[in-house]
């Protein structure tokens, strides 16, 4: 049985793209792998992606097929299949490709520092400008150097750290150990919006130790990743935004006795609500309906929503 199972959640618009992150992770330097790809009823479907690989690293993987859950809920069954000896999980998007070193630096960091979780840097080209990595932490706050060689750091008050901006989380870089196999889920409700970030919240809440390396461990891929499809003028949108702001509600409910953790959670949520009304906005403008369902299951949720129209409103009018 593998000491580590990979698991890559897979819902394609083109084919290729499993095939070549599964060429990177054939292409570890660590070799005790298995490895699950959940088939959420992908367009194309991830077979035709496994051709051309050996007998031996095909009889590794295991394809499991669902209805479409979204990437929580692909991620869930994955989760559900890692056999009961595994002892760590690492996960994969379909779209991103690993450093060749990865899965070794997490599993010598791991076994180093007693750790079960890990998270490593990740990369991509200039859209991906928004991330930043984990030695650039060293730099803004409070870190407890490791090793330096290569650098692995631990950040004492790192829930506080991750809510101010979780920019330098990815769930590409980030294996998990026994416990929290065992104990965490994603919420697979909350489709395109923050379910990493709530499963990366509870991974922090139930792990012994985690521990961070600057080394990168993924690189951003250039796919055409239906997962990240949603733009601002999408009718998706104010549902990502709504789903957003359900997952920072039931964290600001996790962080009650926290209060700096508290306030950067009110301050996304409020972020949140302004995004979703421009939105409703510009959907006024060219001449369509704002989402009046989508609205008002919001509002019953959350009575503020009123207060951010009335500040939206002011705001316009006094320009």
């Amino acid at each position: 049985m593998a000491k580590l199972t990979v698991i890559i959640p897979f819902y394609q618009k083109e084919p290729g793209i499993l095939r070549r992150a599964l060429t990177s992770v054939f292409s570890q330097s660590f070799k005790d792998f298995d490895i699950i790809v959940v088939d959420d009823e992908s367009p194309y479907p991830a077979d035709g992606d496994i051709i051309g690989f050996s007998d031996e690293e095909r009889a590794r993987l295991t394809i499991v097929r669902q209805e479409n859950a979204g990437p929580g809920g692909a991620r869930n069954t994955g989760l559900d299949h890692v056999a009961p000896e595994t002892e760590l999980v690492a996960f994969l998007d379909s779209d991103d490709v690993w450093t060749p070193d990865h899965l070794q630096n997490a599993v010598s960091a791991m076994s180093q520092f007693d750790a079960d979780c890990y998270f490593a840097s990740i990369t991509g080209s200039d859209a991906f400008y928004y991330h930043f990595g984990v030695a650039d932490l060293e730099k803004a706050v409070a870190v407890v150097r490791l090793s330096d060689d290569p650098l692995i750091i631990e950040i004492p008050e790192l829930t506080q750290v991750m809510l101010k901006n979780w920019s330098f989380l990815h769930l590409s870089a980030m294996v998990i150990g026994r416990p929290l196999i065992e104990r965490v889920r994603f919420d697979a409700a909350l489709r395109l919006a923050a379910e990493d970030v709530l499963f990366f919240c509870d991974c922090v809440l139930a792990a012994r130790r985690i521990v961070l390396s600057a080394e990168a461990g993924a690189v951003r891929g250039e796919g055409l990743n239906i997962f990240h499809g949603v733009d601002n003028d999408s009718p998706q949108f104010l549902r990502q935004q709504f789903n957003t702001w359900v997952a920072l509600d039931r964290l600001e409910q996790r962080f009650a006795e926290r209060p700096a953790e508290i306030a950067s959670l009110r301050s996304y949520k409020q972020t949140a609500r302004r995004q979703a009304l421009w939105s409703q906005a510009r959907r006024v403008r060219h001449r369509k309906l704002p989402q009046f369902d989508m609205l008002a299951r919001w509002a019953v949720r959350d009575p503020r929503l009123f207060t951010s129209v009335l500040a939206l409103a002011v705001g316009k009018f006094s320009r």
